[in-house]
C-alpha cells in the first residue's frame, strides 16, 4: 500500500529551506500559496516530520523543488504523473470517451447558447460564432516614444497597435494548440468568452483535442462560492461539477488531471473582485503548476493584465477583419431575420453596401468588435439603415461600456472611482477628452491623464485633497476607467489614448453642449468656431450640431467667421464678386449658392475642391458655359503634332454650335468653325494652317468666351491665397454639413445661410441693410 505521509531527510531540509529563503516568504505566506488554513504542516515540514502526502508534494511544487529528491524513502511503488504504463492510458482513453458523453448535454447547455444583448431569445453559438484571429504581441507591452503617435492619421487611429498593418495575426484555435497554458487578452466586448465557449463546443463534439474533456469555470461564480466556504480550491470546484453530471467518484478527475487529459478553460479573470483576486490568481498557479500536462486557457481584459500568471503566455483577440464583418453580419441576419434565410442573406448584402459608403466610415472604424457589431446590425435591422445621428449609436455603445453590458451579465466590479455617478463619469471623460482634444492630443502619456482625473476630483472636495493621496486616487481611476470600461486604453508602455477616436470626439462635442448656461455655451461655441479651418475638428463640428437643442447660434457664428477669411483680401473678394454676377445670369431654377459654387470651380482655381456638394441640375446656360470652358482648355494644350487632337478640338466646337441660343454667340463661333481647316485635307495643309492662324484663331475664341459669356478669366492667385481659397471651401462645405446633419436649425436661418453662400462682403453688407 501507497504511504499515505512523507517527510524530509536532513538534507532535504536544507535544499527547501534555501528554496523558502530565495521566495523570501513567511510560513503564513507559504501556507496561503498551498491553500492550507493554518501554518502547522508548514512547521511539520521543515521539522522533518509526518506530512500527508499531498500537502508534501503540494509544497515541493510551491518551492520549485523536487519531491522525490527531499523525501526520506520516497515510496517506489507510488506513480507520478509521467510514470503510467501504456495499459493504463488505454483504459484512460475508454475513460474520457465515458466521461464526455455523461458530461457532454451539460457542455452543451453551459456553451452552446449565447443570449445577445437586447435580444428576447438565445441563439445557438455555431449559428452566429465568427473564428476570431489572435495577435501575439501585445501592443500595450511596447515601448514607444509619444512622438512616434502624435502624427499618425486619424483613420489609423483606432487600428494602431492591433496587427492591421505591422502585426501577424494567427487563428484563434491555433493559438491554443500552440500554446499549452494560453492567457487571451482583449478590450470589453471582444468576444473573449465567446472564444472559450466556442473552444468548448468543439471539444465537446471531439472537433478539437478529441483526447481531452472539457471543463468550462466562470472564475467570479468559482470565487463566490469559494468564499462563502472560505477553501479556494478548484480540485473540489471542479468535483462539484462533476457531480451536475452523476459523477461522483473523486479518482475520475484526478486520473484525467494526472494523465493531462482535461482541457479547462477559465473565463474572466478581470471579473473577480479586487479582495478575492490574489487567492483566486494563487490557485489558477497552484493547479496549472501541479496538474501541468493539461491544457489551460483563460480570458483577462487587456487592462487588467497584470494580474500575471506564472507559465502562460499572453496573447491578445485582433479586431474584426472586413472579411470577418462581412461574415458575421450574414450569419446575423440569417439568424434573427424572421422570413427565411435568402432574406437574412439579402438584408446583410445591404447592410455592408451600406457600412462601405464613404458617409459610414466613423461606423466601420467601431464595428471592430462583436459587440458594437451587433449592436450596429440590430440598429439596422429596425430601420434598415444607420442611424442618421451618429451620435445615438456612440451614446448606445458608450452606455454598454459604462455599465449595461456587465450589469446585463450579471458582473459586478470594484468600484474604485470615489462613488462616482454615471453623470460624474461622463463629466470626467468629457473634460479628459476636451482638454486633450483642444492640445491637439490622441495620445497622451499617463502622468497626463492622471493630472486631469486628480483635477477633476479636487474639483468636487470642499477641501483641498493631499497631493499623494490625490495621486493615488488619480491613478485608481485611470485603472478602473480602462479596466471596467474600456474607454481609455494603453496603447503603449505608459501612454494611453480613448479607446476609439469616436469615443474622444463625442465627448469632446458633449462638453461643449453639456456647458451650464447660455453664456457658457456662448464661450464654447466661439472657441468651437476658431477651429473651423482645422480638419481633426469636423467630426465636433458635426456632432455638436446634431446634439445642440437648437443649432441656430453655431451656424451663424460659423457663417461670420467663415466670411471673415476672405474679407480683407480685395483680389479674393473681386473673384467673389465675379462668381456672384455671372450667377445673376442664370435663370431661377438652381439656387444662387449653388451657382457661385458652380463658378467658381469652372475659374479652374487651383485647389478648388471639386465635389463641392451643392447638389443641383444644370441648366443651359451653365452646361454650355460648362463645354465653353472644357473647349478652351483642350485648345490651351499643345496638340501641335497630334492631328486627331486638333480636329477634336474642331468636333467640340461643332458640338457647341447645336446648344448656343444667344444669335450674336451662335454667329461668331460659326464663323470661327469655319476657319478651321477641313479634317478632308492634306496634313502638309493643316500643319501649315497651324503654324501661321492657329494663335491668333484661339485668341480670338478666347475673347469671344469671354465677351459673350463672361468667363475663363486669367485668375492669378498667389500660394497663399490658394490656401485661403481651400481653407473658405472646405468651411462652405463643413456648414453646408452641419445644416444637413439633422441638426435643429429654424428654416429662416437655414435659408438666409444657404442663400448667402459664397457671397462677397459688399453683398453681405448690402443684404443686411436692406
Amino acid at each position: 500500500m501507497v504511504k499515505r505521509s512523507l517527510q524530509a531527510s536532513l538534507t532535504g531540509i536544507q535544499e527547501a529551506k534555501r528554496a523558502f529563503v530565495r521566495k523570501e516568504w513567511t510560513q503564513d505566506n507559504l501556507a496561503t500559496e498551498v491553500n492550507l488554513k493554518t501554518r502547522q504542516p508548514i512547521w511539520r515540514f521543515f521539522s522533518g516530520r509526518a506530512v500527508e502526502r499531498h500537502t508534501f508534494i503540494e509544497i515541493c511544487l510551491v518551492l520549485e523543488v523536487n519531491w522525490r529528491e527531499i523525501a526520506t524513502n520516497p515510496p517506489a511503488e507510488f506513480l507520478e504523473r509521467e510514470e503510467y504504463t501504456q495499459s493504463s492510458v488505454l483504459d484512460i482513453d475508454t475513460l474520457v470517451q465515458q466521461v464526455r458523453s455523461q458530461r457532454f448535454d451539460k457542455i452543451q447547455d453551459q456553451c452552446g447558447i449565447l443570449q445577445l444583448l437586447d435580444i428576447s431569445r438565445p441563439v445557438a453559438i455555431d449559428d452566429i460564432y465568427i473564428d476570431v484571429n489572435i495577435l501575439e504581441q501585445i501592443a500595450s507591452q511596447q515601448w514607444l516614444e509619444i512622438t512616434e503617435l502624435q502624427n499618425l492619421d486619424r483613420k489609423e487611429f483606432d487600428r494602431f497597435g492591433l496587427g492591421e498593418i505591422d502585426q501577424r495575426q494567427i487563428p484563434g484555435i491555433q493559438a491554443v494548440e500552440t500554446y499549452s497554458k494560453l492567457r487571451v487578452l482583449g478590450k470589453p466586448g471582444v468576444g473573449k468568452t465567446t472564444f472559450l465557449q466556442h473552444l468548448a463546443i468543439q471539444c465537446n463534439q471531439e472537433a478539437f483535442a478529441p483526447k481531452q474533456v472539457p471543463i468550462f469555470i466562470t472564475l467570479r461564480n468559482f470565487a463566490e462560492e469559494s468564499k462563502v466556504s472560505n477553501e479556494f480550491s478548484l480540485l473540489k470546484y471542479i468535483h462539484q461539477e462533476f457531480l451536475t453530471s452523476r459523477i461522483s467518484d473523486p479518482s475520475v478527475i484526478e486520473t484525467l488531471l494526472n494523465t493531462g487529459r482535461v482541457l479547462l478553460l477559465l473565463d474572466g479573470m478581470d471579473e473577480v473582485v479586487n479582495e478575492q483576486s490574489n487567492a483566486v490568481l494563487s490557485e489558477i498557479r497552484r493547479f496549472s503548476e501541479k496538474y501541468h500536462k493539461n491544457q489551460l486557457v483563460a480570458t483577462c481584459r487587456t487592462a487588467a493584465q497584470r494580474l500575471r500568471l506564472r507559465g502562460f503566455t499572453d496573447v491578445e483577440i485582433a479586431p474584426f477583419t472586413s472579411e470577418k464583418i462581412r461574415a458575421f453580419a450574414q450569419k446575423w441576419f440569417v439568424a434573427f431575420t424572421k422570413t427565411n434565410t435568402e432574406d437574412g442573406q439579402a438584408q446583410s448584402v445591404d447592410f455592408i453596401q451600406k457600412l462601405d459608403l464613404p458617409e459610414n466610415w466613423q461606423f466601420r472604424q467601431l464595428v471592430v468588435t462583436p459587440l458594437f457589431l451587433h449592436l450596429a446590425c440590430w440598429l439596422f435591422h429596425g430601420q434598415e439603415k444607420f442611424p442618421t445621428k451618429r451620435t445615438d449609436f456612440y451614446k448606445q455603445g458608450l452606455d454598454l461600456l459604462l455599465g449595461k453590458w456587465d450589469e446585463a451579465r450579471g458582473i459586478e466590479r470594484d468600484n474604485v472611482y470615489r462613488g462616482f455617478l454615471l453623470p460624474q463619469k461622463l463629466k470626467l471623460l468629457s473634460q479628459i477628452a476636451a482638454a486633450a482634444f483642444e492640445q491637439g492630443q490622441y495620445f497622451f502619456e499617463q502622468r497626463v491623464i492622471e493630472q486631469y482625473i486628480g483635477d477633476y476630483i479636487q474639483s468636487l472636495s470642499n477641501v483641498p485633497i493631499d497631493a499623494e493621496e490625490l495621486q493615488i486616487e488619480s491613478e485608481a481611476a485611470l485603472k478602473s476607467i480602462e479596466a471596467q470600461h474600456g474607454l481609455l486604453a494603453e496603447r503603449a508602455r505608459g501612454i494611453f489614448s480613448f479607446s476609439y477616436l469616436a469615443f474622444q470626439e463625442y465627448f469632446t462635442a458633449r462638453k461643449i453642449v453639456a456647458s451650464h448656461n447660455l453664456q457658457a455655451l456662448e464661450q464654447a461655441l466661439g472657441g468651437l468656431v476658431s477651429h473651423i479651418t482645422d480638419p481633426n475638428w469636423r467630426e465636433i463640428f458635426l456632432l455638436t450640431a446634431t446634439m445642440l437643442r437648437s443649432a441656430d447660434s453655431l451656424v451663424q457664428l460659423m457663417k461670420q467667421q467663415i466670411d471673415v477669411l476672405v474679407a480683407e483680401d480685395p483680389y479674393l473678394q473681386e473673384f467673389l464678386t465675379w462668381a456672384s454676377q455671372k450667377s445673376r445670369t442664370i435663370p431661377t431654377q438652381p439656387k444662387d449658392a449653388t451657382v457661385r459654387a458652380f463658378y467658381l470651380a469652372l475659374s479652374r482655381t487651383p485647389h478648388v475642391a471639386p465635389h463641392f456638394a451643392l447638389a443641383a441640375s444644370l441648366d443651359q446656360g451653365m452646361f454650355l458655359d460648362a463645354a465653353l470652358d472644357d473647349l478652351l482648355l483642350e485648345c490651351a494644350i499643345d496638340g501641335s503634332q497630334d492631328f486627331a487632337h486638333i480636329h477634336a478640338c474642331g468636333d467640340s466646337l461643332s458640338n457647341i454650335l447645336g446648344i448656343v441660343v444667344d444669335v450674336g454667340l451662335y454667329k461668331s463661333l460659326q464663323q470661327l468653325s469655319d476657319q478651321f481647316p477641313n479634317s478632308r485635307q492634306s496634313q502638309e495643309r493643316f500643319e501649315l494652317w497651324w503654324q501661321t492662324n492657329y494663335s491668333a484663331w484661339a485668341e480670338q475664341l478666347k475673347i469671344t468666351v469671354i465677351n459673350y459669356r463672361d468667363i475663363n478669366y486669367q485668375w492669378q492667385f498667389t500660394p497663399e491665397q490658394q490656401q485661403v481659397l481651400q481653407r473658405y471651401y472646405d468651411a462652405n462645405q463643413l456648414l453646408l454639413d452641419c445644416l444637413h446633419s439633422n441638426s435643429e436649425v429654424t428654416p429662416a436661418i437655414r435659408q438666409e445661410i444657404e442663400a448667402t453662400l459664397l457671397l462677397p462682403i459688399k453683398e453681405l453688407e448690402d443684404r443686411e441693410w436692406q
